[in-house]
């Protein structure tokens, strides 16, 4: 009996052996150097960093029972909340670099993009270091992956900085994000994504056409009675702003440009400062409110396009420079460095501000609008109907008028114009006008105070057209009490694939 029981274990022993070895093998070759199995047991993470499987093995395989031992054939499925981490083989330069380790400062899901998105800079990369790292660690780091520095950024609201590199040879910008992310010196690496202004140009009107059918549907006029945003600030992070036209005069606190191309006045960027500070033969939803003009965008074709890094540019300098309200009228893919830096702006009291899109009912969601810190604004008609090519969704706030608005255009012009991005100029102005009168709100209360004093408009209560409905700019400056809102939840729907 004694004899059966050693040979049955000792046969036990070789089965074990004999499965440890193939699966170590099948790992080798599936997954690439630095990936270990592990069976019935919690794998010690060795110096390379490579495969962990949740600590607790592999799940998912088929079990066979014998006395004193249980066989388990690995089913390749990680442990909940485990990582895959697989060195493909790739040398960048000056051998393998240092391995994700447990240390790391990276977290989350890749910055990877996906692969139909074509909204970014084809031969660029952003990467984001904490400032603890030292300069020739940076430099070595650069030389390892092959890559040129184009332009580095202290970011204050993150406590990192951001590098702006090229990629000066063939490598996709999939491929290179992948490899730093298995860095250690590395917080983040991501796309330097593209974002465009939302407008639509139409036909010009007489110049010095006084029309404005946004101030009754906005009840701006009863506001002013109240308040007119005196000397609040806002950040406009855009296109050139002409700060000589006559609308403008007196009211551009600051300038700073995050583009070193020369800088020349565009339309866009002209309109959107004029709808929240015009006082000439326009008036603007806060006219004694103050912009700090930021470019941050450069004419392309029809319209103007502006990245990733330079719109961070913007938004830390508007952050240092006291901007109580930013106003974004652009959009473009889900963008994890900015949606760091809005979390990081929220939480410093200042009120985000976007435009929720003109990509149509179709459209995916489209950021910075969709972001959870985010006030999307969408556009409606002067018959209170949808705007038709505003996109649609349940992040959207609240609407403004954004359909034939009459708008400053450089060189002392007016148009009319459409598009979500004049909305959003709007109910920036509006919140400048509740931050004058209520100094203290939190952008929670500033977003719960426009939802809860807006006019409902379709179907009833809150939807994916109108939001919460049309922005009252009188009601939410006489609301007696504040609402208790926390920030809404980031939506389901995402941004994967396609240009728009």
């Amino acid at each position: 009996m004694r004899t059966q029981r050693n040979a049955l274990l000792c046969l036990v022993a070789i089965a074990t052996l004999t499965l440890a070895a193939a699966d170590s093998a099948f790992a080798q070759k599936s997954f690439g150097r630095g990936v270990s199995s592990n069976i019935g047991g919690t794998r010690p993470q060795g110096p390379s960093g490579g495969g962990n499987y949740g600590g607790g093995g592999y799940r998912g395989g088929w079990g066979v029972a014998v006395p004193g031992a249980l066989m388990t054939i690995p089913g390749m499925v990680p442990a909940q909340g485990g990582q895959y981490y697989v060195d493909d083989g790739a040398n960048y330069g000056g051998g393998p670099g240092p391995r994700q380790s447990q240390n790391s400062p990276r977290r989350g899901p890749s910055g990877a993009p996906s692969a139909n998105e074509r909204r970014l800079v084809p031969d660029e990369v952003v990467i984001e270091i904490s400032n603890t790292v030292s300069p020739p660690a940076i430099d070595a780091l650069q030389r390892r992956f092959r890559l040129t520095q184009i332009e580095s950024q202290a970011v204050q609201l993150t406590g990192t900085t951001l590098y702006r590199w090229r990629i000066p040879d063939r490598r996709s910008v999939t491929t290179v994000v992948r490899a730093l992310e298995g860095d250690a010196l590395v917080a983040s690496a991501q796309p330097n994504y593209l974002f465009i202004l939302q407008q639509n140009d139409s036909a010009a009107a007489a110049e010095g056409d006084p029309a404005q059918y946004e101030l009754a549907k906005l009840r701006l006029p009863q506001a002013h009675t109240i308040a007119k945003g005196d000397n609040i600030l806002v950040a406009v992070i855009d296109s050139g702003i002409d700060a000589s036209h006559p609308e403008l005069a007196g009211a551009i606190a600051q300038t700073y440009d995050a583009i070193t191309t020369p800088m020349a006045p565009h339309k866009h960027g002209t309109a959107i400062a004029g709808l929240i500070v015009a006082h000439g033969k326009l008036m603007g939803a806060a006219p004694s409110a103050r912009i700090l003009a930021i470019r941050a965008f450069d004419p392309k074709d029809a319209g103007a396009q502006g990245t990733t890094f330079n719109i961070l540019k913007g938004l830390d300098w508007a952050a240092a420079n006291g901007a109580r309200v930013v106003n974004m009228s652009f959009a473009g893919p889900d963008d994890p460095a900015i949606h760091r830096s809005l979390e990081a702006a929220r939480k410093k009291g200042i009120v985000l501000v976007a435009a929720a899109g003109n990509a149509g009912p179709k459209s995916p969601p489209l950021y910075p609008a969709a972001d959870p810190n985010v006030i999307a604004v969408t556009a409606t008609d002067a018959d209170d109907r949808l705007f038709e090519q505003s996109n649609r969704g349940r992040y959207i706030s609240v609407a403004a008028p954004g359909t034939q608005i009459l708008v400053a255009i450089p060189d002392g012009g007016y148009e009319v114009a459409s598009g979500t991005s004049y909305s959003a100029a709007e109910v920036s102005g509006i919140v400048a006008l509740m931050l004058e009168r209520k100094g203290n709100l939190t952008p929670d209360q500033v977003r719960g105070i426009l939802r809860a004093t807006a006019k409902d408009l379709g179907p009833k209560g809150h939807d994916n057209m109108f939001g919460a409905g049309l922005a009252d700019a009188y009601g939410a400056l006489m609301a007696e009490e504040t609402p208790r809102t926390t920030a809404r939840p980031r939506p389901i729907e995402r941004v994967s694939a396609g240009a728009r």
